[in-house]
């Protein structure tokens, strides 16, 4: 596959890839970002000159003087968290509003869906199920709404009456399920729509048809980033169900998330983590245990700062799974791979890659599509000298240690995809390029 003017970043494994930093770099040569599926469940760090800014709905291309950001349709939008992102950006000087547009098919994140997405997992613990790990956002129950065509949208804003008759009945459903099925409290209807009106006044001057307006810059030819969140082995239909978030997570989602057809997108960028993390519960064949200082995992972990960055949870940390890489680069049409965090693997004396595994006395070279058969899953380990040069910051190939180059190159050979760039630390100069997915 060729390389084209658009791009579709998205994340290989469980999410937490380092996809910001990376779409942060790649709008100094787009003029719009496209964010098209998730909520604010997700967490994109960025480091600009030593700086941390910290975003979960609006792409990353804001933090880019001139670039146009767009919430496609696939994305399900909490308005008042949308507000107070806003509001944090400018204070910090970005100017956001002018160049901010939200698809009004955006389906909103209500109060009473929070309180369901709570009030379940609570009741998945007490009933020794096990949670499925959500960051209790409420971002599963409104694309359940969306499902179920009974979505408040970002549209229905514009409308007070349509608003109160769909907010009323669809908080009706809500507050029966709270009350009568989860036992616990209700959330009021009149504080709910008095906010949403406020929240309208602000949204409403960026209301968009998204999927045309990016139609019209795609006819300019202007170069465009489509920003997936969380990571494929999260997505709805291709993770580790029912581990999974409740969005498609993969790159063919950037074309119905955003409202554009799929001969748009041009290359696909999978961000792939130099080792292995998941937040949450779900199978992790190569996980290593975070807790014993001394130990590899404890390394990860401290070293790698393997820490949620909307909830704040410690992250699990493992060994690169290559088989899981496998399944993720097939499911993307992957064109190229950036390998993020490889200075975190600075100093350790080995380094091992999980290239398959054994399930039920057979060897398997990709990951299963079941979780349960995943849990089962034995890994095969290949075993590489690790390198005592620091990576950190190196910005050429030949900058990085011998025995990191043979490290990237078999990862290269695992997935089936090229390593096209590898980041070398959290500022968006720390990074190499070996094939730019803005150029043919």
């Amino acid at each position: 596959m060729s390389t084209g003017r658009n791009v579709v970043v998205v994340g290989n494994q469980w999410g937490d890839e380092g996809k910001g930093k990376v779409v942060d770099w790649l709008t100094e040569h787009a003029h719009g970002v496209v964010r098209f599926q998730g909520g604010h469940n997700a967490g994109h760090t960025l480091v600009i000159n030593g700086h941390k800014t910290a975003l979960q709905l609006i792409p990353s291309g804001v933090m880019r003087p001139g670039v146009a950001c767009y919430i496609g349709n696939g994305v399900v939008v909490d308005p008042s968290h949308l507000l107070l992102e806003i509001t944090r950006l400018e204070a910090a000087g970005v100017e956001v509003r002018s160049r901010l547009r939200i698809s009004e098919s955006c389906p909103l994140v209500l109060p009473s869906h929070v309180a369901l997405d709570l009030a379940r997992e609570a009741r998945r613990e007490t009933r020794g199920i096990g949670k499925i790990g959500t960051t209790g956002k409420g971002i599963g129950p409104a694309y359940e709404d969306k499902v179920a065509r009974r979505a408040v949208r970002v549209q229905d804003l514009k409308h007070p009456a349509r608003l109160a008759e769909k907010l009323r009945e669809t908080m009706e459903l809500h507050n029966f399920i709270l009350r009568d099925y989860l036992q616990t409290e209700a959330v009021a209807f009149e504080p709910t729509y008095q906010r949403l009106l406020e929240l309208a006044e602000v949204i409403r001057p960026m209301m968009a048809d998204v999927g045309y307006l990016v139609h019209q810059c795609h006819a300019r030819r202007e170069r465009l980033l489509f920003e997936g969140a969380q990571g494929t082995l999260l997505d709805i239909d291709h993770g580790t169900y029912p581990f999974v978030t409740s969005s498609n997570c993969v790159a063919g989602n950037a074309a119905a998330g955003s409202g554009v057809g799929p001969a748009y997108l041009g290359y696909v960028l999978g961000i792939t983590k130099a080792y292995t993390t998941r937040v949450g519960s779900g199978p992790f064949p190569t996980e290593l245990p975070i807790d014993h200082p001394g130990t590899v995992g404890h390394h990860l972990h401290t070293v790698g700062q393997e820490r949620g960055t909307v909830t704040g949870r410690p992250r699990r940390c493992g060994w690169l799974d290559a088989a899981a890489l496998k399944r993720a680069n097939i499911i993307n049409s992957t064109t190229g791979q950036c390998i993020t965090k490889l200075d975190v693997l600075d100093g350790l004396d080995e380094i091992l890659i999980g290239v398959g595994y054994t399930l039920d006395g057979k060897v398997i070279d990709i990951l299963p599509l079941d979780a349960d058969d995943i849990t089962r899953c034995i890994p095969i380990y290949e075993r590489f000298p690790g390198w005592s040069e620091t990576t950190a910051g190196a910005t050429h190939w030949e900058q990085l240690p011998l025995n990191a180059r043979r490290y990237l190159d078999r990862i290269a050979v695992l997935s089936g995809t090229p390593v096209d760039m590898v980041s070398t630390g959290p500022d968006r100069d720390h990074t190499i390029v070996l094939r730019h997915p803005f150029q043919g």
